[in-house]
């Protein structure tokens, strides 16, 4: 790789020996000025890491993985998670504010499916990949 010279080589600031750190401090400033360009504009980011948010609490995500195979009503998820119907509308209505499902109702039913593509094939790779590497 060559040096340009807008890159920036600093000798380090602490001469200790630590794993993932970089000995020097160079910046190769149009990798840098790659990445800026292509980053996200902070609303952005901020709707992003909300959705990914989501995948964070261990009902929520049974929920996601439960929908990746059928469309299902409150009851049948509250069975599946073996929670009550309220804590388990409460879990649906935080994922249908961030747009992850979507409800229908039929009569008196609510039957839940994922809308969120993105967060189906993050669910089912994540369990694929867990299964495949087991603790």
């Amino acid at each position: 790789m060559e040096t340009k010279a807008a890159d920036r080589v600093r000798p380090p600031t602490d001469t200790s020996d630590q794993a993932g750190t970089c000995g020097v401090e160079f910046v190769n400033e149009e990798n840098v000025a790659h990445v800026l360009a292509a980053m996200p504009d902070e609303d952005t980011l901020d709707r992003t890491a909300a959705e990914f948010s989501l995948l964070a609490d261990p009902t929520r995500l049974r929920i996601l993985y439960a929908l990746s195979f059928h469309e299902l009503c409150v009851c049948d998820l509250s069975r599946v998670l073996g929670r009550s119907m309220p804590a388990t509308s409460q879990q649906l209505q935080r994922l249908r504010r961030e747009g992850a499902v979507k409800c229908r109702m039929q009569g008196k039913l609510a039957y839940y499916r994922l809308e969120n593509p993105t967060l189906e094939r993050a669910v089912r790779e994540a369990f694929a990949r867990h299964k495949e590497r087991p603790r």
